[in-house]
């Protein structure tokens, strides 16, 4: 569909970030993401359904416990300081290999080996992920403009998606997200959700880049090499578009999140892209979002939607199958299933505060034992929209499981002569 801007549109690109509460007793991160999915969808009544959830939020009131297990609002906690991310002691026994990736006040966190560190310091930054090396983090920073249309000026936030070493230093551009052709116009496209091909040589996004005129916000490829912007046709239900892209490790299959409803209810199914075929099929039912592979492509930690809110659960690749629950409290979502195997990180919202928490898993793929939830931040007021994303080198991964070995054929004995009658 055609979508022209317009001048009530609200800032284009601006990310929400968690700063504990304001007036009406929503944290400023909750607030400012319904009003980014209100935009994207243009729909009220469908944004407050569907794209609530599928940004990430809560599909509850803070405080309310949200899940069938929930044990009530509980006391309300202090979100520690924008500078700063406390990491709780670790559990005896149990190792958090690699660095997490996570936002907080707008600015890019790293966690690595018990400790958190700050990596940019705009206040404008979200949506962080690893490049495949580690050596580089791919986020999306605001900076706001004057929007022209019509001869009518509006505020608007520009998105640009930026790339920032690891190890410090400054932020580079990679797309812009501003749209000023010739002419008395000047707007800006949506830029979210970047996550980057296994090679290294692309990154998806949910973008209605180059001409917002023209396109709903969608998943797109742009190649890093040469800022080509490279639309992949997949199925939409206008305008709702799509979120949530998923490289599988092997980078031959593309998942991502197609929005739907269903009347005022919002149906968000997982869908699976081949780029060999280029054809897409649904993964699950309605009610999936937030895909995240595990390392071998056999399975999907994905964040279940329901009238309790919001619960990370494992998938069967092939089915769409539920196979494992990880959390049944009804507040928690946006899984990153860690290279190694054997973990995975999620959001979890306690109140109106937004923490990172962990389970470990063990045992025979799709039958395996979850251990206790275990607390990677403590009252951090993380971004409930950026989800977390997991790097582990190579030093650091686990030994690959050896192959059960082959059984030698038995030796084949010579054939015993018979005495011929005599």
């Amino acid at each position: 569909m055609t979508r022209l801007p317009r001048t009530e549109r609200p800032p284009v690109g601006r990310q929400p970030v968690v700063r504990g509460t304001g007036g009406s007793g929503v944290p400023g991160g909750l607030r400012g993401s319904i009003a980014v999915a209100a935009s994207l969808i243009g729909l009220a009544v469908v944004a407050a359904v569907t794209m609530v959830v599928g940004s990430g939020d809560l599909p509850f009131s803070p405080g309310s416990g949200g899940g069938p297990n929930a044990s009530g609002a509980g006391p309300i906690q202090t979100v520690s300081p924008s500078n700063v991310v406390v990491v709780p002691s670790g559990v005896p026994g149990v190792t958090v290999p690699g660095s997490l990736v996570y936002a907080k006040d707008g600015n890019v966190w790293l966690q690595s080996k018990g400790v958190a560190t700050q990596l940019t310091n705009a206040g404008t930054d979200s949506m962080p992920t690893f490049a495949p090396d580690g050596v580089s983090v791919y986020f999306v920073r605001t900076r706001p403009m004057r929007g022209l249309w019509g001869g009518v000026n509006y505020l608007l936030d520009v998105p640009s998606l930026m790339r920032v070493p690891v190890a410090g230093g400054d932020p580079v551009k990679v797309v812009d997200g501003l749209v000023d052709p010739a002419g008395s116009q000047r707007w800006s496209a949506f830029i979210r959700e970047p996550a980057v091909s296994p090679d290294g040589k692309t990154v998806a996004v949910a973008t209605d880049l180059p001409d917002p005129t023209r396109s709903d916000v969608v998943i797109k490829l742009i190649t890093l090499a040469t800022g080509k912007i490279t639309s992949l046709g997949m199925v939409e239900v206008p305008p709702l578009g799509h979120q949530d892209p998923a490289w599988r490790p092997d980078g031959q299959v593309l998942l991502y999140v197609l929005n739907n409803r269903d009347g005022a209810k919002g149906v968000p199914v997982i869908m699976s892209y081949s780029l060999a075929t280029r054809k897409a099929k649904s993964v699950t039912g309605p009610g999936y979002i937030h895909p995240s592979w595990s390392p071998d492509g056999k399975y999907i930690a994905a964040t279940r939607t329901s009238a309790f809110g919001t619960d990370v659960v494992i998938l069967s690749a092939t089915t769409g199958a539920e196979v494992a629950q990880l959390s049944d409290d009804g507040s928690s979502w946006a899984p990153a299933w860690s290279p190694a195997g054997n973990q995975i990180a999620f959001l979890h919202g306690e109140g109106q505060v937004v923490d990172l928490q962990m389970v470990q898993i063990s045992g025979p793929a799709g039958a395996w034992t979850v251990s206790p939830v275990i607390n990677l931040t403590s009252a951090a007021g993380l971004d409930s929209i950026s989800r977390p994303d997991w790097f582990v080198p190579a030093d650091q991964m686990p030994p690959p499981t050896p192959a059960p070995a082959t059984p030698t054929p038995a030796a084949t004995a010579a054939p015993v002569a018979t005495p011929s009658p005599s």
